[in-house]
């Protein structure tokens, strides 16, 4: 068996033909542009690229972007600050704050000043309760988009059997409460799970989110499963690749995201969807 390659890539550039659409609809309907606001704070190179694609995402798609880039002495009081006057701003939809953030700086603490309105990112304790209460608002954009590839791809986690490897507040833990919405039943697997090969060997969906290179094996895959891999780690030699052994994996499995040009599109993309969503609530 060899797995079809699930393309985020070209997924992720339909669901932003559809917000460009969108935007375009708006506009001939007299509303304005949504707008997001992007704050990086210091020098990350991997952040850098990051909020490159975002911009250049927001350009395709006809969303307007503001782009506030700090020092990395900057304090946390400063930070709070301009978060405050994008909260005020009303030409301003969305905000998204790049993680990670210095060390001097409590992240969690910015990311509960931003509006949940314009939660973007959708990590503010807010957004994640209305998750958990199956009544969403701003959806975690990550596990949102995984959401939509599988979607796209005609597999309903209804009645499945779902591993979540990873229990992050960005990756893990929305993503295992978007499959308890979609009616799958959920295992969260992390660092103190015992017998991990038996839990995902498993699963018939299998995300994993844990930042470690080739994490998963292989030879751990239930023939036929599908396999959304959320990691991006570079290696020594400048490479990428994602937290499961791919070609092992490739050789179980039904479903597969490759590494780069799965997931990572998917965030980007459900990003812009979000802003959209935001302007809406904001007319």
């Amino acid at each position: 068996m060899t797995a079809q390659l699930i393309n985020g890539k070209e997924i992720a550039q339909q669901r932003l033909a559809k917000v460009a659409e969108a935007v375009e609809k708006r506009a001939a309907a007299g509303l304005r542009k949504p707008c997001l606001a992007v704050v990086l704070v210091g020098d990350d190179p991997a952040s850098a690229v990051y909020v490159r694609n975002k911009k250049l995402a927001c350009q395709k798609s006809g969303i307007e972007s503001l782009s506030y880039e700090l020092p990395a002495a900057t304090t946390q009081e400063e930070l709070l600050a301009l978060v405050e006057d994008l909260n005020g701003n009303p030409q301003v939809d969305g905000i998204l704050v790049q993680l990670p953030l210095p060390k001097h700086i409590d992240s969690q603490a910015v990311l509960e000043t931003i509006l949940p309105h314009k939660d973007v990112d959708g990590f503010h304790p807010y957004n994640v309760g209305r998750l958990v209460v199956k009544m969403p608002l701003m959806r975690p954009c990550t596990p949102k988009g995984v959401m939509t590839l599988l979607e796209s791809c005609g597999i309903d986690p209804k009645g499945k059997k779902a591993v979540v490897v990873g229990a992050s507040n960005i990756v893990g833990r929305p993503q295992a409460l978007e499959l308890l919405l979609a009616r799958a039943t959920v295992t969260v697997c992390h660092s103190a799970t015992q017998n991990l090969a038996e839990e995902v060997a498993q699963a018939d969906i299998l995300v994993v989110g844990v930042g470690i290179p080739n994490f998963v094996k292989g030879e751990w895959i239930k023939p036929g499963a599908v396999v959304i891999d959320v990691g991006i780690n570079r290696l020594d030699d400048g490479s990428l690749c994602g937290d499961v052994e791919f070609e092992a994996a490739k050789a179980r499995a039904g479903m597969i995201t490759p590494v780069p040009g799965g997931v990572g599109p998917m965030t980007i993309a459900t990003l812009l969807e979000n802003t959209l969503h935001a302007a809406e609530l904001h007319d």
